[in-house]
């Protein structure tokens, strides 16, 4: 699943030019344009930990281990991850923004997709996804060794001693 595909989706479909439509959005292409950008952090995640773990090309990995590393990834264990503070204070400011952006994207897409009361507006829906497609930017900007540390924090749970 590629992230930018996913970003330029969520567009199409707030923008509502898939359809060709103009003038009022409808509330189902919204929800869906929120959900899909969520998506869009959440694969760019999965597939960070399966790169590092895994490898990141098919002549230097196994497909099955990759796919294995990259369906491991849970939503709720994410999030918890992401939350904490005192933790994510220990990576640079640009992984510390994807993982604020992947908790409140999760929380903005249980929202549009299991909540029927909110009304959403194609410029706050708009101004979502290109707070995310700047958080997964800037995360895939970082160095190798900080992107590796993070997705085994969000992969992997975490043993007290």
């Amino acid at each position: 699943m590629d992230p930018d595909d996913l970003i330029e989706i969520a567009r199409q479909l707030a923008d509502e030019s898939v359809a060709g439509v103009r003038g009022r959005p409808r509330q189902a292409w919204l929800r869906r344009a929120v959900s899909t950008a969520y998506y869009a952090l959440f694969h760019t995640m999965a597939r960070c930990g399966a790169d590092m773990l895994a490898g990141s090309t098919p002549a230097n990995r196994s497909q099955p281990a990759w796919r294995q590393a990259y369906r491991a990834l849970e939503h709720g264990h994410a999030k918890n991850q992401c939350s904490n503070k005192t933790v994510m204070k220990r990576f640079p400011e640009e992984i510390q923004r994807f993982g604020q952006t992947f908790v409140e994207m999760q929380g903005q897409r249980h929202t549009a997709d299991y909540d029927p009361e909110p009304r959403l507006v194609r410029s706050d829906v708009l101004q979502l996804i290109d707070v995310t497609a700047k958080a997964i930017t800037e995360f895939e900007n970082t160095t190798p060794a900080d992107r590796k540390a993070f997705a085994m924090y969000v992969l992997l749970k975490t043993r007290s001693d």
